[in-house]
C-alpha cells in the first residue's frame, strides 16, 4: 500500500496549481484506502509479482475520489471525514472539475497496462456507477423505494468498484474466468455488505467514528434501508412520521425518525441484510488457495459488518 500511495503522489502531479490543490487535498483526507486494498490482496491470491497492480489500485482510488467529489458537490455535503469537503472549501466548480481530472487522469493510467481486458472492466464500472448516481438522485425524496430498488442503486453506486477492484486483481494474475467470477462475487457483496453498515451507522454513530453529521442521510432525503424497514415495519402514524421526513428533508424530523428506528429494530434488520452480504462473499472465494492474501480477504468481509467507522 506504500508503493500504491507513491504512484498516487506521482500521478496527481498537474500544472495547474488548483488541480494539485484539490486533489491532494481529497487524496490526504484519511480514507480506508479500502477499495485500492482489494486489488493488490486479490492480486497476491493469485501469486502475482508484477508492478501493475499497484497502477491498477492507484486508478480505482482515482476513481473512487472523484465520485466523492462529485457526491459532495449533489448533496451539498459539507463534511467528510471529519475534514471539510473539497467543494465547502474549494467551491462546486473547483471541486466538479478536479473530479473530471481524476477520472480522465485515470483513463490514461488504464491505457498504460495495456490490457484490453482491464480496461473494458473499468469502463463498464464507472459507466455504471454514473447510472448508480442518477439512480440515487431519482429516488431522493421519494418515501416509496421498494427495498430490491435500493439495493441495486448501492450494487450500482457502491459495490460495483468493489467488484471492479477483485476483478483486475484476478485478472493481471491469470486467474481462471471462473476464479474471477468468485473475486467478482466477492468484490459485489463485500461492497454491498460496506454499504448498508454505512446506512446502519448513519442513525448509531457520531461524527467523531464516521467522519460525517449524523442523520445526513435523511437530511437529504435518502430513503436508506433502515427507513425503507422502518417504513414497512411500523405503524401506520410511524410510516407516515418517516415519509414525511424523506419527502421534506433537512434535520427537523430527525429525533422522531430515530426513536421510529429503534422501535422497529430497523438497525438490526439493516446488520443482518450486511451480515447475509459478508457471507456470500467469504462463501465465493473458500476455494481459493490458503495463503495470507485469502485470509486478509475474509477479515475484510469480517470487518465490513463489525466496523463502527
Amino acid at each position: 500500500m506504500s508503493a500504491v500511495d507513491n504512484v498516487i503522489r506521482k500521478k496527481l502531479h498537474s500544472h495547474v496549481a488548483l488541480v494539485r490543490q484539490v486533489s491532494e487535498y481529497i487524496i490526504s483526507s484519511g480514507g480506508k484506502r479500502l477499495r485500492p486494498a482489494l486489488v493488490v490482496l486479490s492480486a497476491g491470491a493469485f501469486g502475482y509479482t508484477g508492478k501493475h497492480h499497484h497502477n491498477l489500485a492507484a486508478i480505482v482510488e482515482f476513481i473512487h475520489t472523484a465520485t466523492l467529489l462529485h457526491d459532495d458537490v449533489v448533496d451539498e455535503s459539507e463534511l467528510r471525514r471529519n475534514k471539510e469537503t473539497a467543494n465547502a472549501l474549494f467551491g462546486n466548480a473547483a471541486s466538479v472539475l478536479v473530479g473530471d481530472f481524476l477520472y480522465s487522469r485515470a483513463f490514461q493510467m488504464m491505457v498504460e497496462v495495456n490490457n484490453m481486458r482491464v480496461m473494458q472492466v473499468l469502463a463498464d464500472a464507472t459507466n455504471t456507477i454514473a447510472e448508480g448516481e442518477v439512480l440515487q438522485l431519482l429516488n431522493c425524496h421519494d418515501p416509496n423505494v421498494e427495498e430490491e430498488n435500493y439495493l441495486r442503486v448501492i450494487r450500482f453506486k457502491t459495490a460495483k468498484l468493489f467488484e471492479a477492484a477483485t476483478r483486475l486483481g484476478a485478472i493481471i494474475g491469470n486467474a481462471t474466468p471462473e476464479e474471477e467470477r468468485a473475486l467478482a462475487i466477492y468484490g459485489m457483496h463485500l461492497g454491498t455488505a460496506f454499504q448498508l453498515i454505512d446506512d446502519v451507522l448513519d442513525y448509531s454513530s457520531d461524527n467523531q467514528d464516521t467522519g460525517k453529521n449524523l442523520g445526513d442521510d435523511l437530511a437529504e432525503g435518502k430513503p436508506t434501508l433502515p427507513l425503507i424497514y422502518a417504513i414497512r415495519a411500523g405503524t401506520k402514524e410511524q410510516a407516515t412520521t418517516i415519509r414525511n421526513a424523506i419527502e421534506e428533508g433537512g434535520k427537523d424530523g430527525f429525533q422522531p425518525v430515530l426513536q421510529i428506528i429503534q422501535q422497529t429494530a430497523a438497525l438490526e434488520y439493516a446488520k443482518q441484510r450486511a451480515q447475509t452480504e459478508a457471507d456470500t462473499a467469504t462463501a465465493a472465494i473458500t476455494s481459493l488457495p490458503e495463503s495470507e492474501y485469502k485470509e486478509f480477504l475474509l477479515q475484510l468481509a469480517d470487518f465490513a459488518v463489525t466496523r463502527n467507522h
